[in-house]
């Protein structure tokens, strides 16, 4: 049975377990796995045991030869349909016991036969048997930033990582490039192919694209420095007054299209340190077999950004909403806005009089739902 994302922090946080160090940028070719193996070779140099767990090169000739300065571990072979395919061989780095291993590509999801279906479950595997771990991630691939991602770039991103797992990252170094800087590598065949250039610069690395996401990334990795610093003014007892922390709850139906409200609401959970809570009302209104299915993908999403789950059963969202906001006392609610007819909006906006007028002080916010 898969471990819950608590078993895995539970385990992989323990004091003696290794340290993992995340090397993160916002787009390929921005130099994350050259800059984690420029770091593995001066740690190699330093007297570390040092090994490859899996390199992805890309075909790029520079990050291959600072690969071959380091001892690489064979990778696992797989037969899929007919064909074979090799993915890191988790047991056999466990036999090797070396102090650090690189780790390409922290969001990769494994082949059928994998030990774990997931990369970073592999990572806290090692990390639980007291190795160092180096890894790579591009923004694009945190699970609370994916519908956002899509919204601006128009690609919808597969392989994700859920939020929790950065909460057992102990560091994270951004590998950052200008956009123009970017580009020109790009133009310079460094990144892809240069038969696939052309077509590269005219999507995914438009200038609005690369901007938008540089930003992403730079905001989490600010965001990953305050709770450094929260965390240290708390352990050296500094006698700074920390605020309360604000509670956002955002309130979710069996509509696919909740997703993007709940990636909202992690978002602004993140940028201000806040305790995020998803609250779904059950009426009775979702009883089919898809209405279920979509809910529970829903409530899946909600638990991979971090948030606290709450189910409640009422006769009325506003009464309900408004009861939680006064149990759990909430700062800031989000909404979601999708009924387009003249009735629903009327029906709409008459709950969310009731709830301001049943709730205590608390900011609203609504949101349009991107309608699936």
């Amino acid at each position: 049975m898969p471990k819950t994302p608590e078993q895995w922090l539970q385990e992989a946080s323990s004091k003696t377990g290794g340290v993992l160090k995340l090397f993160l940028g916002y787009a390929p070719g921005v130099g994350k796995t050259y800059s984690m193996l420029s770091e593995a070779i001066r740690r190699h140099s330093r007297g570390e045991d040092v090994v490859i767990g899996v390199i992805e090169t890309h075909g790029r000739k520079p990050t291959a030869d600072l690969a071959a300065q380091i001892e690489t571990v064979p990778r696992k072979k797989l037969e899929y349909k007919g064909a074979v395919f090799e993915e890191m061989d988790v047991d056999a780095i466990l036999a090797r016991k070396p102090q650090v291993v690189l780790v390409d590509e922290l969001a990769h999801t494994n082949m059928e036969g994998s030990k774990h279906r997931k990369r970073y479950e592999d990572v806290f595997e090692l990390l639980d048997a007291g190795i160092d771990v180096l890894s790579t991630m591009n923004i694009q691939h945190l699970e609370s930033i994916t519908p956002m991602v899509q919204s601006i770039t128009g690609i919808q991103v597969r392989e994700t990582v859920p939020d929790w797992v950065l909460k057992r990252v102990d560091e994270v170094v951004m590998s950052d490039l200008t956009p123009e800087a970017l580009q020109n590598r790009m133009r310079r065949g460094d990144i892809y192919p240069v038969e696939r250039v052309e077509r590269a610069l005219g999507n995914f690395f438009r200038p609005g694209n690369l901007i938008a996401l540089r930003e992403l990334a730079l905001r989490q990795v600010a965001q990953a420095v305050d709770r450094s610093l929260e965390t240290y003014l708390e352990k050296e007892n500094t006698g700074r007054t920390l605020g309360v922390r604000e509670r956002i709850a955002v309130c979710i139906s069996s509509n696919p299209a909740a997703q993007y409200l709940i990636a909202r609401g992690a978002r602004m959970a993140q940028a201000i340190d806040g305790e995020l809570y998803v609250v779904y009302v059950d009426m009775g209104q979702d009883e089919s077999v898809q209405d279920q299915k979509t809910l529970a993908e829903n409530i899946r999403f909600a638990e991979n950004v971090g948030a606290q789950i709450a189910r409640v059963k009422g006769t009325s969202v506003a009464e309900a909403v408004a009861e939680f906001v006064r149990e759990k006392h909430i700062t800031q609610v989000v909404f979601g806005r999708s009924a387009t007819s003249r009735w629903r909006k009327y029906l709409y906006l008459s709950a969310i009089h009731k709830f301001l007028r049943d709730a205590p002080a608390v900011d609203v916010h609504i949101v349009t739902q991107q309608s699936s």
